[in-house]
């Protein structure tokens, strides 16, 4: 299943408009900013779907029966481009376990490359509701990944996968190889280039959010 924010809000619409703007990625704050907006609007979609259980809260006048999560989901983000997803996200769920992972591509000289799995710091995840923000869902290799290197540590019950913008090719990709997940984007587009990055897209969300790094 996936789901296009942008189509039932149309502030999430705005926010990838500021995203992919030249005139306006220069303010990393601002892009920082617009990606954790999109991380509380998934957050807020998410929770509708989750279970809760009746708790008795005692008020300062009596009591109230309230609705609260049943349990807290585990928040995992794919370092580094998805650090300001996962914070909008962590703004919501805010009693969440987090789990990081460190995914890359190696480039070669042909100009292909492979995904590289370096570092895993996790929760239990066994029968647990997972969510795995990565600003941009290209060709799928590293978020399918990423899921296959995190289910060695348990096997999650539900698995969503929040993304600013989602290409049709990685889209259908994980639909494939992971097809319980529910993807929540900001945006689609259908255009991959022959080096795996989103057109129109917004250039390289990692670098736009915490700056230029040296190419490996």
């Amino acid at each position: 299943m996936v789901i296009n924010l942008s189509k039932e809000h149309s502030l999430v619409s705005n926010w990838v408009a500021e995203l992919r703007d030249v005139t306006i990625q220069t303010d990393r704050m601002r892009f920082r900013r617009n990606l954790e907006r999109i991380g509380e609007v998934a957050a807020f979609e998410i929770s509708r779907r989750l279970p809760y259980v009746e708790k008795e809260i005692q008020t300062p006048l009596g009591t109230a029966v309230c609705e609260v999560l049943e349990e807290q989901p585990v928040l995992t983000t794919i370092l580094r481009a998805g650090l300001a997803l996962h914070n909008g996200l962590l703004s919501y769920f805010d009693k969440a376990d987090n789990a990081f992972v460190s995914a890359y591509r190696k480039h070669k000289p042909d100009g292909s490359f492979e995904i590289m799995l370096e570092y895993l710091s996790c929760p239990e995840i066994d029968n647990r509701v997972l969510i795995i923000s990565d600003p941009m869902l290209a060709t799928g290799a590293s978020l399918v990944k990423t899921i296959q290197y995190l289910k060695e540590e348990g096997k999650p019950k539900a698995i969503h996968i929040v993304t600013a913008i989602a290409c049709t090719v990685g889209i259908e990709y994980l639909r494939r190889e992971v097809p319980e997940a529910i993807v929540w984007c900001g945006a689609i587009d259908d255009e991959l280039t022959g080096k795996g990055y989103i057109v129109p897209g917004l250039g390289d969300a990692g670098d736009l959010a915490f700056g230029t790094k040296v190419q490996s």
